[in-house]
């Protein structure tokens, strides 16, 4: 928790914006703002992934409308300001307001960052991930270092993460030294389990693919293999999925502040509605990009070996427990996900 009088103001601030939103829909009238305004908005997404439109377009179009057009959001493609970790610097320094990130890229900004983009091999449904974010406060605890440093973090879905592969895997031993492109935990994650595992900005992920440069990678799971075109290249879509996690925004603390009541909560309502709206339809969305893979572009769903799952399981144990020592906050965080775990039977 920050001890300065901003901090405590600024949660003041969304804390409000959040109950007016319950009370009342974040309609504004054309005499009610007190000026157009646009936002920049740099993405993590490439325009050719999904999400753009789905997640981030769609969010647009509704914040435009609850203001009665007083309020837009220019959005920006990867790498157009910035790309992957380079974002979240961009909104801090107040360069873009507000962009969107995996929460993988701040985890040396945020104690408990690993536990909001998803500790792998621990939560398997959508729900729990859901419910550990927004109920059970894994969110509010990453934004104790955030606001700070004057950004705040909002989750914008919960995703499975799935492989897509250019060989099949049917022991250990394939899987072993395989070359994946992957981000976050999951890079020490998959390391423990014997592959090769680097990051690769989503810009870039084609041509390594296509290249040979890695073997695999996730970009989410089967809708973004989709959207990306991966499975042009990688003929191999691996189930069970390696983790549930997170998209997010991330916004310039400043710049909210300076929204006058109705845009801001217009802003973080309709955040807060679509993370859980996006989150089921990306469910949806995941078994119909699926069956149009294995119908249109050929793919064949393979299943991890049981070795290589008992490998991934004890990754899995030792990532959760070193991730708890990073901090109070991040001890806190394994606190609510073994939580759920141990009520779920799964420890």
């Amino acid at each position: 928790m920050t001890g300065t009088g901003k901090g405590m103001n600024r949660r003041s601030v969304l804390r409000g914006a959040g109950i007016a939103a319950l009370a009342a829909p974040a309609l504004v009238g054309k005499g009610m703002a007190k000026g157009a305004v646009t936002w920049r908005v740099q993405s993590h997404w490439p325009k050719a992934s999904s999400s753009f439109e789905a997640s981030l377009g769609v969010l647009a179009a509704e914040v435009s409308e609850r203001t009665d057009g007083a309020f837009k959001l220019e959005l920006y493609g990867a790498g157009e300001f910035a790309k992957g970790s380079g974002i979240y610097n961009l909104v801090r320094k107040g360069v873009v307001p507000m962009g969107t990130i995996s929460p993988s890229y701040i985890q040396d900004d945020a104690q408990a960052a690993s536990f909001l983009y998803g500790i792998p091999g621990t939560l398997r449904e959508s729900w729990e991930m859901q419910h550990v974010v927004k109920n059970l406060g894994i969110e509010d605890l990453v934004n104790e270092d955030l606001e700070p440093k004057g950004v705040r973090i909002l989750a914008e879905k919960v995703l499975p993460t799935e492989l897509t592969v250019s060989r099949k895997i049917e022991s250990a031993a394939d899987f072993k030294g395989m070359k994946l492109r992957s981000s976050g935990t999951m890079l020490d994650y998959l390391a423990k389990a014997g592959a090769a595992p680097q990051y690769i900005p989503g810009s870039e992920l084609y041509q390594a693919l296509s290249s040979g440069t890695v073997d695999g990678a996730h970009w989410g799971a089967a809708v973004g293999a989709k959207s990306m075109s991966l499975w042009e290249v990688c003929k191999y879509h691996v189930k069970p999925p390696l983790a549930q996690t997170t998209d997010a925004h991330i916004i310039n603390l400043d710049a909210l502040e300076k929204l006058d009541d109705d845009m801001r909560t217009a802003l973080l309502d309709a955040i807060e509605v679509r993370f859980y709206a996006r989150s089921v339809e990306y469910v949806h969305a995941e078994a119909v990009a699926l069956s149009q893979g294995i119908a249109e572009n050929g793919i064949e769903v393979i299943h991890l070996p049981q070795d290589v799952l008992d490998i991934l399981a004890q990754a899995s144990t030792s990532i959760l427990d070193a991730e708890a020592e990073k901090g109070e906050r991040a001890n806190k965080a394994a606190g609510i996900y073994k939580g759920l775990m141990a009520d779920l039977g799964y420890a």
